[in-house]
């Protein structure tokens, strides 16, 4: 499955504004944290996870979702946010913990919920999974061809939960797709120090169905992959296990020494960066002139330094209010 010419230019400017609103955050989050580390200073106190470099996962799956469909993220959240369509304004403000917040500034980045284009994210490693077979089976009971997608990480397909979703979504033949943002680590422990196997995607067969491997964090390969799971998952014709192997530029948290990474890997990443590869792409294929994707990226990153300046701007989260909306 190729992508459109409008394909291409919605992933382009998918990419660049996750791209932009990781690379704001990360300086944001930096800020009255130095020169001694303190995690509760600044403006976003606590930790954050940044998913630069790992932008095709996002762009590529949800190029074929609509906003009826379900999408349950990682604790490394904001691309796949932004793919999706969650109000970007709200999603910074709930990050700065303020009152005009997705959850009112209750939340922050690891709990991100816009039920108006059914996202949701949790800090629990593999908890994407049930909710999201949960989602597929309520759009099968109510007749809905609707889709959800899990996103997880390498490590959390070693999860119990993980393969408990996988057997239910398989027995009872459910719309859903697990993504598996293969970024090498599980918090600093090599891939292939955790996986017996060199790719999740193989367990698929374990459970009776589809599973496929994207090699090199191609966006191209994602939106192939995605879209012939979603095609199947709206047909009635079961659930899809896709992993992608993807980057990640910054550590598992902001502030990680990232001892456990080889020197000079990150800089060799960035010398095949997927966003530059995509614009080379649709240049070459014609597809859209260098005015069109420089509209794109212009627009991209107006509406991230919006959401900055909307959340900067925004009232606290009151203490009063920190216990409403809370079930017991």
């Amino acid at each position: 499955m190729k992508p459109s010419k409008e394909n291409l230019l919605w992933m382009y400017e998918a990419m660049v504004q996750a791209r932009h609103y990781e690379e704001t955050m990360a300086r944001a989050y930096m800020e009255g944290k130095s020169p001694k580390f303190d995690i509760g200073s600044g403006p976003v106190p606590g930790e954050m996870h940044l998913a630069a470099g790992q932008e095709p996962c996002a762009a590529g799956v949800c190029a074929h979702l609509r906003p009826t469909d379900t999408v349950t993220a990682t604790h490394r959240p904001h691309h796949a946010a932004i793919a999706k369509g969650v109000d970007l304004n709200r999603m910074t403000a709930e990050i700065f913990g303020k009152a005009t917040g997705l959850g009112g500034g209750r939340g922050g980045h690891m709990h991100l919920f816009d039920p108006d284009v059914h996202f949701s994210c949790s800090g629990i490693i593999g908890e994407s999974c049930g909710p999201a077979v949960g989602a597929a089976l309520a759009a099968q009971m109510q007749k809905r061809d609707d889709v959800a997608v899990a996103y997880l990480g390498d490590g959390a397909a070693n999860q119990g939960a993980f393969h408990e979703a996988l057997n239910l979504a398989a027995i009872w033949n459910l719309p859903v797709i697990f993504v598996v943002e293969d970024n090498s680590y599980g918090i600093s422990v090599p891939k292939s120090a955790s996986t017996a196997i060199a790719h999740n995607s193989d367990r698929a067969g374990a459970y009776g169905m589809a599973g496929e491997y994207v090699a090199d964090n191609d966006v191209l390969g994602v939106f192939a992959a995605a879209g012939k799971a979603v095609k199947r998952a709206r047909e009635g014709k079961g659930p899809s296990l896709i992993e992608v192997e993807t980057y990640r530029y910054f550590g598992h948290f902001q502030g990680d020494p990232e001892l456990y990474r080889p020197k000079g890997e990150v800089e060799a990443l960035k010398a095949k960066d997927p966003i530059a590869r995509l614009r080379e792409h649709i240049l070459k294929e014609g597809a859209h002139d260098e005015a069109a994707l420089d509209a794109a990226l212009a627009t991209a990153h107006d509406a991230v330094d919006a959401a900055f300046a909307f959340a900067r701007q925004s009232p606290d989260a009151a203490p009063k209010d920190a216990l409403s909306a809370v079930f017991v």
